[in-house]
């Protein structure tokens, strides 16, 4: 968890519940930082912190205090339009105050996603993107974030800190109550919530249930999924892993948790994973992964960081089977001691480096480098005290100041290379380069670029005067260690003797070009021989770069294609209006088109942006049903005319979404169902009927 200084436009009549579970977040993510140091909360403070939001929930409305509204945001993301508070009375509104960069706001977002599927007609999460880093204020960066996490809820871009200040807030993540009738309950930092969160808001739905102040009419948002039409077969892949003794390239596609294995000309060979977020062992068709990261080669066994299942996964590429050889599948948070790899708890690992008979895993969750033994299959912590920082900086080292294996601190450490003699670490919250000694006689720990949690930017220069900002990969290379600049959209080279720091690709504009070349938050890096392989994240693909010559290509993946979408369920059709049509004479062969109009009530638009779903019954078993091509006021399905005629009734039903008018960020579900008796005609081929809403 990473907290700004404290905001000179802090509330002070929101104090005493504001502070109510300040001390919980040390139970979800051990440390806070500050600008001015370090802090390390009381744990047992929560305890009686906690009882603060009852006490709130209790007071009467003379001293409760209205939520402020969500002004002051550059742009809604992830829904039609922007959201006012008012327009939300009567549900549970949960704010999350957060920045796409920071490990424990993305360890928060499935507690969200289990929220929102318990209490989907009760609460209603904004994520409030404030950002930490330059790249991160920009909205297109945001979509993507949105679209790589699996968020389906709004998110406004509050880039300037309006509402962070008008909340209060001081450190990410943080998570705000808001009661129905929009009154501020309190709120707590960092992860690790659900249970608390899920007791309170089964409170708040009782007590409101009974005042009649709770709206459980369901409404949806025009999540930005609905618009995306990518076509590209990978999605955000986050590290790249190139075996040219063997013709191979790994791809570890991301978003599509799988992992995908091409020659070096880009011909498909294997893919290992079906496509699914989740968990399961097994042949590469059946395997599921969550988010996979990092790999090393073993032989002829991928090792792989399999980031969200807080596992390492190890992948036969003979047998071709997938096996996990580390991790329980709970987060851990034990941050001083090993045990048996199978039975200690890993902290999202990004990324993977195998040498010799021991494997080192960057734990980004822990801000720890942790090592796993293939001689006794022990895992580990290696370098770091847990706390998220740095130390030593670049400053620190002038001063003759040197780190040691335990002495020293991290800060979401997520990509890793190595010379044989140290370990370079691509330090992401402190936008800095550190390397770590493999020799257990010295234990040294340095820097080579990098000053704090909130010294970045895009600066070329020797140590001190160089900055990055948020880099996810290194790799190394003839003396020279290469970095994926991330947020900087940009490959910088760095001298490890002399700190010297300079851009080597791109010009730091966001882009897909090969030349001049162009990356769009690039995470991860590789090299072999004299080339460097890059993943190219929002651009969804792989680079391939001539180290001496500087020239640029994308590899063009030859036979792979997305994952299929899972076949879907049957539609549920809520708030359903019905339209008797009494007899209805269909052909007895050929097809029959049906044509749905759909007019909006009063006050109503239709949202042409959200998907729309259809169901077709009849009599001896007929059934149809799927998503429709076209969302608008007029669709057409066509159905086989011998299934119809062979009913003697037919029912069809329409699930579609309105928004109210000037209110365009908040959506209803709306269905309309038309039942008939079928009366077989003429055996003549095809016809169309038309159905409407319209009375």
């Amino acid at each position: 968890m990473t907290a700004s200084a404290p905001s000179s436009n802090q509330s002070n009549s929101w104090t005493w519940i504001g502070l109510f579970l300040a001390g919980l977040g040390v139970l979800g993510c051990g440390y806070a930082i500050y600008r001015v140091g370090q802090v390390h909360a009381d744990p047992t403070a929560s305890l009686t912190r906690s009882t603060k939001l009852v006490a709130a929930m209790d007071d009467n409305d003379e001293r409760k205090q209205k939520a402020p509204e969500l002004d002051g945001g550059l742009e809604w993301l992830n829904c039609g339009g922007p959201i006012r508070l008012k327009d939300l009375r009567g549900k549970i509104v949960l704010l999350d105050f957060w920045t796409y960069c920071c490990i424990n706001c993305i360890h928060v977002l499935p507690d969200l996603a289990r929220l929102e599927k318990k209490y989907a007609n009760q609460l209603v999460v904004i994520g409030v993107h404030s950002a930490k880093f330059d790249g991160e204020k920009d909205s297109k960066n945001i979509r993507e974030a949105i679209l790589r996490y699996h968020i389906e809820h709004p998110v406004v871009n509050d880039a300037n800190h309006r509402i962070w200040e008008a909340y209060d807030v001081h450190s990410w993540p943080t998570l705000v109550l808001i009661d129905p009738e929009g009154y501020y309950l309190g709120s707590v930092s960092g992860e690790g919530h659900y249970d608390l969160l899920d007791r309170i808001i089964e409170r708040l739905i009782k007590e409101h249930r009974e005042k009649k102040t709770l709206n459980e009419e369901p409404i949806r948002f025009d999540l930005d999924k609905y618009r995306e039409r990518r076509t590209s077969p990978l999605a955000f892949p986050g590290k790249v892993f190139a075996d040219p003794a063997n013709n191979r390239i790994f791809i570890a596609d991301s978003s599509h948790h799988r992992i995908v294995i091409t020659d070096l000309n880009g011909k498909l060979l294997e893919v290992a994973g079906r496509g699914e977020p989740g968990y399961e062992d097994g042949p590469f068709d059946k395997a599921m992964f969550n988010d996979p990261q990092g790999m090393a080669l073993q032989g002829e066994t991928l090792l792989v960081a399999d980031r969200k299942n807080h596992r390492i996964r190890a992948i036969d590429l003979k047998a071709k089977k997938v096996s996990t050889i580390a991790g329980t599948g709970e987060q851990g948070r034990d941050r001083r001691f090993g045990g048996d790899a199978l039975k200690t708890g890993m902290n999202s690992p990004w990324d993977i480096l195998l040498v010799g008979d021991d494997l080192y895993i960057a734990q980004a969750g822990h801000h720890q480098l942790w090592k796993l033994s293939f001689k006794d299959n022990r895992l580990t912590p290696w370098a770091g005290n847990g706390r998220e920082n740095i130390f030593p900086s670049v400053s620190h080292g002038k001063e003759g100041l040197k780190g040691t294996w335990e002495r020293s601190m991290f800060a979401q450490p997520s990509g890793l290379a190595t010379d044989g003699k140290w370990v370079y670490v691509a330090d992401s919250e402190v936008s800095a380069v550190r390397a770590v000694s493999l020799d257990p006689a010295d234990r040294t720990v340095k820097t080579l670029v990098g000053e704090g949690l909130f010294e970045f930017g895009d600066v070329d220069g020797f140590g001190e005067e160089a900055r990055l900002q948020h880099c996810l990969g290194v790799a190394w290379h003839n003396g020279k260690v290469y970095v994926a600049d991330t947020y900087n959209n940009k490959i910088k080279v760095i001298d490890p003797e002399t700190l010297e720091c300079r851009t080597f690709l791109g010009d730091g504009k966001a882009g897909r070009s090969d030349d001049p070349p162009r990356f769009d938050e690039p995470a991860g890096l590789h090299v072999a021989g004299d080339l460097l392989f890059v993943a190219d994240t929002n651009n969804h693909r792989i680079c391939i770069v001539d180290l001496k010559t500087k020239a640029m290509r994308t590899l063009n993946i030859i036979g792979l294609q997305p994952p299929q979408p899972a076949v879907d369920e049957k539609p549920v059709f809520v708030n359903a209006t019905k339209t008797q049509l009494g007899e209805t004479v269909v052909p007895r062969t050929g097809e029959i088109t049906l044509t749905l109009r759909v007019s909006p009530p009063p006050g109503f638009k239709l949202n042409t942006q959200a998907p729309f779903h259809y169901m077709v019954k009849g009599e001896k078993g007929f059934e149809q049903f799927g998503p429709l091509a076209d969302s608008g006021p007029e669709m057409r399905i066509r159905l086989p005319a011998e299934k119809v005629a062979d009913s003697a009734t037919l029912t069809v039903s329409l699930a579609y979404y309105v928004c109210k008018e000037g209110s365009e960020g908040i959506c209803q579900p709306r269905s309309h169902v038309w039942e008939m008796t079928i009366k077989p005609g003429e055996d003549r081929r095809g016809a169309t009927l038309i159905l409407s809403t319209e009375k």
